[in-house]
C-alpha cells in the first residue's frame, strides 16, 4: 500500500513529476535534512547543519536549523532528523521556517545506511520511506560500504528520477554529546558540495573550514576525500523498492478519548503500537542447536522480544527486536546468538525464523552461517570509532 496522500498522512512533496526539479528551483529556499541515530549522532548532525548554513553564508544566502525527535536526552539509536534551511533573503526563510517540517528536501542525507529501509522518527506517524519528502530530482546521500543496488532493494521508488549517492564509510560514534572528531562532518560537507553544487560549492565550504581556528589540515583533508570519493547514480523513476509502507491514520479530534490513556494489555500479550524495529541496526540470530534452555536471554531483553516454545527455545519476535545485543552479552553459549547487520535481512524482513529451523535444520544453518559471514557485527566494535572515519578502513594508512 502506497505512503502518499491519504488522510491523515504527514504531508509529502508537492512537486509532481511534471513540475520543477529540485535543482530547477534554485531562487527559492532549499533544505537538507540529516537523518541520524539518537544520542550516537546527535553532535555530528548538529555540526552539519550549522556548516550548511554557514556555506550559504559565502553566497549571501541565510539560514537556520530545526531539529526534530526531541527526548532528552535522545534514547539511543531512535531515528531522528535535523534540518538545515537556507534562503536568498529574510523573507523566504522565515516563510519555510514558519513550517513544522520542511515537506520538500532538496538532499537527504542518512548517516547510517540501517535506516534506509524506514524510519520512525516521532511514534504516531508511523515507519515512513526514508525519501518520503524527496523533491523530484533531489539527492539521498548515504554512508554505506553497499553497492547501489543493494540499497535500492530497501529504499522506495519514486514517481520521478532522482539521485541516490554512496559516500564510502561505516557509521560515526563521533557524535555523541561529548563530540569525538572523526572527520565524518567534513567527508559528509565534501561529498554536498560535489553532489550538489546548488546547496553550496567546494569553495565556499573549504573557505569556511579555513577561517575556523580550530580547524585544520586534516580537516580540509577529510573535506578533499569526501569530495573525491563520494559516488553518484542517477536514480530513473520506478526503480527502487515497492512502496509498502502502511499509512497511518490519525484519530479525528471527535475520537479521541479523554486524557493520555495507554490500553492495558493481557498477560503475555504485546502492544501492537509498541514496535521498534525501525530502531535496530543489528540483529541477533540464534542457533538453536546449541542453545541450552537457561532463558538467560529472555530474562534480560529489555524488550520482551524473546518467545518461549513449547520444545522450551526462544526464537525473536522481531517487530519488537531493537537490536541492542544485550542477548548476545549475556548468553553463556559461544556463538549461540550472533548480532548481524540488519540490512542482511531485506528478503527476511521481520518473519520468524523458528519454524524455517524445525522444518530443515541444515539449511537454517546454511542460512545462519551466510548471514554471518556477510555482516556479523562485534557489538562494541559495531560504530567506527576510529580517528578520522576514512572509508575502506584506511585510518591507519591515511593518518600515518
Amino acid at each position: 500500500m502506497s505512503s502518499g496522500t491519504e488522510a491523515n498522512t504527514p504531508p509529502v512533496a508537492q512537486d509532481s513529476a511534471a513540475g520543477r526539479s529540485s535543482t530547477e528551483v534554485r531562487e527559492e529556499a532549499k533544505s537538507v535534512e540529516f537523518t541520524y541515530r539518537g544520542i550516537y549522532q546527535k553532535t555530528l548532525a548538529a555540526n552539519l547543519c550549522k556548516h550548511v548554513v554557514m556555506a550559504a553564508r559565502k553566497r549571501d544566502w541565510l539560514g537556520s536549523t530545526i531539529q526534530r525527535y526531541g527526548d532528552s536526552p535522545e534514547r539511543n539509536g531512535v531515528p531522528a532528523k535535523q534540518f538545515a534551511v537556507i534562503a536568498p533573503d529574510e523573507m523566504r526563510l522565515q516563510e519555510h521556517m514558519a513550517k513544522y517540517e520542511p515537506n520538500e528536501l532538496d538532499v537527504i542525507t542518512v548517516l547510517d545506511d540501517t535506516l534506509c529501509d524506514g524510519v520512525e522518527s516521532w511514534a504516531f506517524y508511523g515507519r515512513q520511506p526514508i525519501n518520503l519528502r524527496l523533491r523530484r530530482g533531489g539527492t539521498l546521500l548515504v554512508i554505506s560500504n553497499r553497492s547501489a543496488e543493494e540499497l535500492l532493494k530497501v529504499i522506495p521508488r519514486k514517481p520521478w528520477d532522482w539521485t541516490l549517492a554512496i559516500l564510502p564509510g561505516t557509521p560515526s560514534l563521533g557524535g555523541l554529546w561529548v563530540y569525538r572528531d572523526d572527520g565524518t562532518d567534513m567527508r559528509v560537507l565534501g561529498a554536498i558540495a560535489r553532489t550538489r553544487p546548488d546547496i553550496f560549492e567546494f569553495s565556499a565550504v573549504e573557505s569556511v573550514v579555513n577561517e575556523d581556528e580550530k580547524l585544520g589540515e586534516e580537516h580540509l583533508a577529510a573535506l578533499r576525500d569526501g569530495y573525491e570519493e563520494v559516488v553518484i547514480h542517477e536514480v530513473a523513476a520506478g526503480v527502487g523498492k515497492e512502496d509498502d509502507y502502511e499509512p497511518v491514520r490519525l484519530p479525528g479530534y471527535k475520537e479521541m478519548r479523554e486524557g493520555i490513556i495507554v490500553e492495558a494489555r493481557k498477560l503475555g500479550e504485546r502492544n501492537p503500537d509498541y514496535k521498534t524495529s525501525s530502531d535496530r541496526t543489528m540483529r541477533p540470530v540464534v542457533n538453536f542447536d546449541t542453545c541450552i534452555k537457561c532463558r538467560q536471554c529472555w530474562l534480560d531483553c529489555p524488550d520482551e522480544c524473546f518467545d518461549i516454545t513449547e520444545e522450551g527455545f526462544h526464537p525473536v519476535n522481531y517487530d519488537y527486536c531493537t537490536g541492542c545485543g544485550i542477548c548476545a552479552q549475556v548468553c553463556p553459549v559461544e556463538d549461540c546468538i550472533v548480532m548481524v547487520n540488519d540490512l542482511e535481512f531485506i528478503e527476511e524482513g521481520n518473519e520468524d525464523v523458528f519454524p524455517m529451523w524445525k522444518e530443515d535444520k541444515e539449511a537454517y544453518h546454511r542460512w545462519r552461517e551466510e548471514k554471518i559471514a556477510n555482516g556479523r557485527i562485534e557489538h562494541h566494535d559495531y560504530f567506527n570509532a576510529d580517528t578520522w572515519a576514512w572509508s575502506g578502513g584506511k585510518q591507519a594508512d591515511r593518518t600515518s
